[in-house]
C-alpha cells in the first residue's frame, strides 16, 4: 500500500509534490499553511486543484499517459485547512514542508505540524536556501529530519537532493531515499553546504553565460544554442566529473591556467584537487583512474554505451544524419 504524504503549504513546490505523489497512487493531503477566511481558503482550493489539473492536461497531450487518467489522480489529493492539520497529518508517513523562503514561516510551519505527527513520520523541508542546520532544532524529532530540494517543476524534474544533518537517523535518509526511488525520482545524498549541488552549479553558468552577454561576447541567440548544443547535450550523459576523465584532467588543467591568464579572473582558477591528479598521474580514462576507477572496467564497452547514448540524444534533437 502506497505511503501518505502530506504537503505542507498549498503554493507552487506545494502542488508538484502533491502532483507527483498522487499519480503515483498515494493519497495526499495538501495543507494550507495559512489562516485565512473560508472564500479565500476555497479560492485557494479551486486554485490548486486547476492548477494541478492544468499540468496533469498537459502531459496527456505530450502522451505520458491517457487523459482519461486525470480524475482518478486528483481523487488522491485532498486540500484542508490550516484548522485541519490533524487530520491532514493523521496516519502521513512522510511530511514535505514547501512555505516560503522565510525562517519564521519555516518555524510556524513546523510548530503548526510537529503535534500531529505519526509516530515514526520523516519530515522533510524543501527549502532551497536554508541549510538542514538552520532547522532541525524547529522540529522535536530531528532523527527524523532532513532537508529535500526538488527542482521545478516538481512533477517533472527527476533529482531530489538529500541533505541530512549529523543527527538525522540513516533510516529516514533511507526510507525517504528509497520512497523517492520507488516513484521514479532520481535521489542524491549531500552534507550541509550551501545551494546544493545543482543550484550551486548551475548559478556559475547562468552568472558567466550573462557575463559574456554583458560583455557582447555572442548575441543570447548564440550563447544560449551553444549550451543547449555543446554542453547540455553532453552533460545530458556525461557527468561534469566523468566529463572531466572522459575527455582528460589535464585539458582541464590547462584551460583553467590559461583562462586564468588571459582574463586575470581568479573565478577560472582550478581547485586543488586538479592540480593533485594532475600530479599523480590521475587524468581519467587514459590512466585507469581520475574522479572515478575505471582499472576494472571495460573501457571499450563504456565508450561504446556513452557514445550510443550520444546518439540517442543526437536523434531526439533530430540532429542524426546519414552518411552523404
Amino acid at each position: 500500500m502506497a505511503p501518505r504524504i502530506c504537503a505542507v503549504g498549498a503554493g507552487r513546490m506545494g502542488r508538484g509534490i502533491a502532483h507527483v505523489f498522487a499519480y503515483a497512487g498515494s493519497e495526499v493531503t495538501l495543507l494550507d499553511a495559512k489562516d485565512r477566511p473560508e472564500a479565500d481558503f476555497e479560492r485557494l482550493r479551486s486554485e490548486a486543484l486547476a492548477d494541478i489539473r492544468a499540468a496533469l492536461s498537459m502531459l496527456a497531450e505530450l502522451g505520458l499517459f491517457e487523459p482519461s487518467a486525470i480524475d482518478r489522480i486528483l481523487e488522491r489529493i485532498r486540500v484542508c485547512r490550516r484548522s485541519e492539520a490533524d487530520q491532514a497529518l493523521a496516519g502521513a508517513s512522510f511530511v514535505f514542508e514547501g512555505v516560503p523562503e522565510v525562517k519564521e514561516a519555516k518555524a510556524e510551519a513546523f510548530a503548526l505540524v510537529d503535534p500531529h505527527l505519526a509516530e515514526g513520520a520523516v519530515v522533510a523541508s524543501t527549502t532551497s536556501t536554508f541549510l538542514v542546520d538552520d532547522l532541525i532544532d524547529m522540529v522535536s524529532r530531528p532523527d527524523r529530519f532532513l532537508n529535500a530540494h526538488w527542482l521545478n517543476p516538481a512533477y517533472l524534474i527527476p533529482l531530489v537532493e538529500l541533505m541530512p544533518s549529523e543527527r538525522t537517523a540513516e533510516a529516514a535518509t533511507a526510507a525517504l531515499e528509497a520512497l523517492l526511488s520507488e516513484i521514479g525520482k532520481v535521489p542524491v545524498r549531500l552534507k550541509a553546504s550551501p545551494g546544493y549541488i545543482v543550484p550551486r552549479t548551475q548559478t556559475l553558468v547562468m552568472n558567466e553565460a550573462a557575463r559574456m552577454a554583458e560583455e557582447g561576447v555572442a548575441s543570447p541567440e548564440d550563447i544560449d544554442k551553444a549550451l543547449i548544443y555543446g554542453m547540455g547535450f553532453r552533460f545530458a550523459v556525461l557527468g561534469a566529473l566523468e566529463f572531466i576523465d572522459w575527455g582528460g584532467n589535464d585539458i582541464l588543467y590547462y584551460a583553467s591556467r590559461y583562462m586564468t591568464g588571459a582574463t586575470g579572473a581568479e573565478r577560472f582558477k582550478a581547485p586543488d584537487i586538479i592540480d593533485r591528479n594532475m600530479q599523480e598521474g590521475r587524468n581519467g580514462l587514459r590512466d585507469g583512474q581520475g574522479f572515478f576507477d575505471y582499472r576494472d572496467r571495460d573501457v571499450d564497452a563504456y565508450r561504446k554505451e556513452r557514445l550510443g547514448r550520444l546518439l540517442d540524444q543526437l536523434r531526439l534533437l533530430d540532429l542524426a544524419r546519414p552518411p552523404a
